[in-house]
């Protein structure tokens, strides 16, 4: 049965109210005139205001020209208010993706499966947009409490069950009216506008039972009873029923008859059959699941209530209002359309009382359709609600304005999950959804509010995680845009860009990958963490940009021999480690820096012992494998002093051969195209081959 609702806001991903509006204002320091206006969306509920001012004449160019403005939509509550919609959107992201993977299975097992697969996605989504929870009752209860507290319903989860009574739920084919039944008494309390509805009546009478003696009495409890009734409310009905004086202790004597007549009366309302297979906790009603046995307890019970009409007890009934009340119950059980109508508010709840009580075999949209446009016109809206908009569409089965509806009134969250409702319970649906169109660049309409529904996930911080599980469900642009996303993230924030990574992985995305890894190592390195830098370049392999980082530490060593000033380098040294093609690791610029450090010592002729150290340092860096091969030339040249050493030669003949074939291979090398040249000298090659050829003569000489 309904409930009392409790305050809450409905929620919506993109707030969207076509009849409240919200002011808000606008704080700027921008002198008069203003000339225009300039108006943009910023990252989550925000919109960027440009305040751009026309220049006077006479004025200093101090002045100001404008200012940006950052606004905040949303209510007071929007950070609660945002948070829920995160964890809806999150949490439909793995029903999604568990049924966009069983329809790419493609085989017939999972068209046999389909309906069964489509409602385990439907109440999965159905669930994460709450539950009506009844809140705690008082400690001494009312007996005069008719509706229990609820949990306000959403507009998003009246609609979404709509859409799941008649598209998802093929089992429920043969009892929609009754499930429509349940619908009303959820969310009766959400189609009231200016007009009244049959809740809100409830809820006016409650506050004013309290200070009733003999309800019978009152008119308006004789109409709201008869309102409950029409629309199946069956146990608001018997519990308003027995709030009638005859069965207070000190009446029963004096009106025994009267009393009769109004628990009868109780009695055929619990009785009442209902075509569904069962009913939850605290409804009324006989249930039966097939249609013979639902017709012969309809024609026994229909009997019963005619039987009783005709009594002659109501003659023995003296209080007239009873009697007209009772009787006005049992017109509305035998169909009357007058008092149905009567007796009803919204178009709604006499289509409601029609299915139940005048024609409750109603089967077929077009039969539900040509009903609900004659209880229209009995009772036409006073203005379009978004819930009977979307209705109406379900059942005159046009799918363009249910598609319509959900995109304006409850965003691209609902649309593109309701879609797959859609596809699953119409043919004609499903090829008007997946129709490639010209006018949209080749795409489909699906695909459409999929990249839509993606670009409101991307524009938040705190979401854009999910939205590439909906643009690689997009066949056509999903993959490129994708890449787009992962480009525009962050790199400075290392979550950022492991998730960024991770998803790169998953959707096998390797160049993307390495270029944000590349991106990063250079970002982190401009920015002064040079760890981080080398660490995510060695990460993504590039090996050009490691190559220049090697040279900038080769040429730091060769400049500043000290340990103080090497230390501060020694952990990145060690980071590119000995594995590097570039700079050879720590053991290279090590063995380097002592080679520096003694020739930097042979400062004359008398130095004989640092210039012995400083060859042997450069014969174990040659032949040391680790030596990368476009330093050789640099080596070489630094050491022209210690070829042309006057006293003596300091290499023997193998020594300098060694020289010249590594001299001869390094001439070799210069002629692929990716070799990279040493900032030397123009004649540094031809300086260091006449050294050698000098050496090797005196060395053959004194041999």
């Amino acid at each position: 049965m309904p409930g009392v609702a409790s305050n809450s806001d409905d929620l919506a991903l993109i707030p969207h109210s076509p009849t409240n509006s919200h002011t808000i204002a606008l704080h700027h320091t921008v002198k008069p005139p203003i000339s225009r206006l300039s108006i943009a969306w910023a990252r989550g509920n925000s919109l960027r205001v440009a305040v751009i001012r026309k220049p006077q004449a006479g004025e200093s160019d101090d002045e100001p020209g404008g200012q940006v403005v950052e606004v905040k939509l949303g209510v007071d509550e929007a950070d609660i208010y945002e948070a829920q919609w995160r964890r809806i959107a999150y949490g439909s992201v793995t029903p999604f993706a568990v049924l966009q993977s069983r329809k790419n299975l493609n085989t017939n097992a999972y068209n046999a499966d389909l309906p069964a697969y489509v409602i385990e996605y439907s109440r999965e989504i159905n669930s994460l947009l709450g539950n009506q929870k009844v809140l705690p009752d008082p400690v001494i209860e009312d007996p005069k409490t008719v509706l229990q507290r609820v949990d306000e319903p959403t507009f998003s989860k009246a609609a979404w069950e709509l859409m799941e009574i008649f598209f998802a739920d093929k089992q429920s084919d043969g009892w929609i009216p009754e499930r429509l039944v349940d619908w009303l008494s959820d969310y009766d309390n959400l189609i009231h506008g200016e007009q009244p509805t049959i809740y809100s009546r409830l809820v006016d009478f409650q506050t004013e039972l309290v200070n009733l003696q003999a309800v019978e009495e009152d008119p308006k409890y004789w109409d709201v009873l008869s309102a409950a009734l029409a629309v199946g409310w069956l146990d608001i009905v018997v519990k308003l029923l027995r709030l009638h004086s005859s069965y207070q202790h000190n009446q029963i004597g004096s009106r025994e008859t009267e009393n009769g007549l109004v628990e009868t009366v109780v009695v055929l309302v619990s009785k009442m059959p209902r075509l569904r297979p069962n009913l939850s906790a605290g409804k009324l009603g006989e249930c039966f699941d097939n249609k013979p046995d639902f017709v012969k307890a309809w024609e026994k019970w229909r009997g019963q209530i005619t039987k009783l009409d005709c009594s002659a007890f109501w003659l023995q009934c003296g209080h007239q209002d009873t009697r007209e009340g009772l009787k006005k119950l049992l017109q509305i059980m035998l169909g009357n359309a007058s008092v149905l109508s009567a007796t009803t508010f919204h178009w709604v709840e006499l289509f409601i009382g029609h299915f139940l009580y005048i024609r409750p075999f109603t089967v077929g949209m077009e039969s539900m359709y040509n009903l609900a446009q004659k209880c229209m016109q009995f009772k036409p809206g006073s203005s379009p609600h978004k819930l009977m908009e979307l209705l109406n569409g379900i059942l005159g089965e046009n799918t363009e304005v249910v598609l319509a509806e959900c995109s304006r009134s409850f965003g691209s969250w609902m649309i593109t999950h309701a879609i797959e409702l859609l596809t699953a319970g119409s043919t004609q649906a499903d090829i008007l959804l997946h129709e490639e169109r010209n006018n949209l660049g080749g795409i489909c309409i699906e695909e459409l509010h999929r990249l839509v529904y993606a670009q409101v996930l991307s524009s938040h911080a705190l979401t854009w995680q999910i939205a590439p599980i909906y643009l690689a469900s997009c066949k056509k642009q999903g993959m490129g845009l994708l890449e787009i996303l992962l480009y525009k993230q962050p790199v400075g924030h290392n979550q950022v860009l492991l998730k960024n990574i991770e998803i790169c992985r998953m959707y096998e995305l390797d160049n993307v990958g390495a270029n944000a890894m590349k991106i990063a190592g250079v970002h982190h390195w401009k920015h002064g963490k040079k760890g981080s830098g080398v660490f995510w370049l060695q990460q993504a392999q590039d090996e050009f940009r490691l190559n220049r980082i090697a040279q900038q530490l080769f040429d730091f060593v060769g400049k500043s021999v000290s340990d103080e000033s090497f230390k501060q380098w020694e952990g990145l040294i060690e980071l590119l480690g000995s594995q590097s093609k570039a700079a050879g690791g720590l053991d290279f610029l090590h063995k380097y820096r002592d080679f520096k450090r003694s020739l930097q010592q042979v400062t004359d002729i008398a130095c004989i012992d640092a210039a012995r150290k400083a060859s042997e340092a450069l014969i174990l860096l040659m032949k040391n494998p680790s030596t990368p091969q476009r330093f050789w030339l640099s080596l070489l040249y630094d050491s022209v002093k210690l070829l042309n050493w006057k006293e003596r030669t300091l290499l023997n003949v193998p020594q300098t051969n060694l020289l010249l074939n590594k001299l001869q291979e390094l001439s070799m090398a210069r002629l692929r195209p990716d070799f990279i040249e040493a900032d030397l000298p123009p004649q540094a090659l031809s300086s260091v081959r006449l050294a050698l050829a000098t050496n090797l003569g005196r060395a053959i000489l004194e041999e």
